[in-house]
């Protein structure tokens, strides 16, 4: 039976958190696609998946962010992209098993589809591609995530929906203008949540680039927009070089008592992106739990 998001989110959800500082912390190189790990080092990813279902997460991701062809064949690796998705999300979900929802991750391209930097048609087949291989390994849902361009976005969900049937969320990164609450390429939320209503996406939302005070507001502006399911997944605040190491410097307790703000704006979905661990998801899962 496909996920009913909004029956799903009568509850507020407690999501992960960031899956490459983890998978690094665990000895994956600097520069090294994580994806490749999903083969390479399966502990390890079981690893990370794992810590989030022990923290409390209701829904965890996938090591398949960058798992298409225009990003792997940056390390020629391109033909790998359906087999690394798949065993990506076979790892989630064995790992979830019954306890909770895998909702499979998909990044963008690194394309920019405005400007003509790869067809239309080509970018479609490699978000079919990696959604059908999803889907096979176990997903419940797919999460288009960090999207900054709405058109690569609205391609991306278009793509998805026409030949898998699970719910998609459209997450994008609202970090620029004057109030940070737009995308480096201008779209705001409200730009967002039309599209998604257009093309049929389950649920909206925003992750990385900003910390958690900041996607109050955009948590707000998304649900004054649409109706649909609010998904929420901010930094551990903005990133500092401290040694020649980027570093994200919201400690657990800290990111946690944002659960609260999110709530009450609307989020639907609230878990964290880069610089947070299983600290800072079991942290949220206590605060959720109070509310």
């Amino acid at each position: 039976m496909t996920l009913n998001l909004t029956d799903y989110t009568r509850k507020l959800r407690l999501t992960d958190g960031a899956w490459g500082t983890q998978l690094q912390s665990l000895g994956l190189p600097p520069g090294t696609p994580p994806e490749l790990w999903n083969t390479a080092n399966p502990d390890a990813v079981r690893q990370v998946a794992r810590s989030y279902i022990q923290a409390g997460s209701d829904v965890i991701l996938t090591n398949t962010f960058g798992a298409n062809r225009y990003i792997l064949a940056q390390h020629g690796a391109e033909d790998r992209a359906a087999e690394l998705a798949e065993t990506g999300a076979t790892i989630s979900r064995e790992v979830a098993g019954d306890g909770a929802k895998v909702f499979a991750s998909i990044g963008p391209t690194g394309k920019i589809v405005m400007m003509g930097e790869a067809s239309e048609e080509d970018l479609s087949a490699a978000f079919a591609e990696a959604a059908q291989a999803l889907c096979r390994g176990g997903a419940d849902a797919i999460i288009l995530e960090t999207f900054n361009e709405l058109d690569e976005s609205v391609l991306a969900v278009k793509a998805v929906t026409a030949v898998v049937d699970v719910p998609v969320v459209m997450s994008m990164t609202f970090a620029s203008g004057p109030d940070q609450t737009a995308t480096m390429m201008g779209n705001t939320p409200a730009d967002l949540a039309a599209a998604a209503v257009s093309c049929s996406a389950a649920a909206v939302g925003a992750n990385c680039g900003a910390g958690p005070d900041n996607y109050v507001k955009v948590a707000g502006l998304l649900a004054q927009a649409t109706d649909l399911p609010v998904w929420i997944k901010a930094n551990a605040g903005l990133p500092v070089v401290v040694d020649g190491k980027t570093t994200f410097p919201m400690a657990p307790q800290e990111f946690a008592a944002f659960a609260a703000p999110l709530a009450g704006a609307g989020a639907n979905f609230i878990g964290g992106c880069c610089g947070t661990s299983p600290d800072h998801i079991q942290a949220l899962r206590e605060a959720i739990d109070a509310l």
